[in-house]
């Protein structure tokens, strides 16, 4: 299967490590994929936003209700959603 790149910078980092490496392209890239995959590996998965947002909010909802107030009074708002 083929792979195409066509980011410019891309193309010009994989050339210029070639270059200096001695490496063909496909060489480098898949010794560097390699090895950002090692170190991936090493890590521990980290939660994607969407479980990260699902959490804080099962967090909050877990929160005692500290005032019955509704949130406009509370933040002191008059009829017309304006500070007094």
């Amino acid at each position: 299967m083929a792979l195409s790149i066509k980011d410019p910078e891309a193309d010009r980092l994989a050339r210029e490590l070639a270059r200096r490496t001695g490496e063909t392209l496909t060489e480098v890239v898949v010794r560097s994929l390699r090895e950002r995959l090692e170190r991936q590996r090493g890590r521990p998965r980290r939660p994607g936003l969407a479980d990260q947002l699902r959490r804080i909010g099962e967090r909050v909802a877990a929160l005692p209700v500290l005032d019955r107030r509704p949130a406009d009074e509370i933040l002191d708002y008059d009829d017309r959603g304006l500070p007094r």
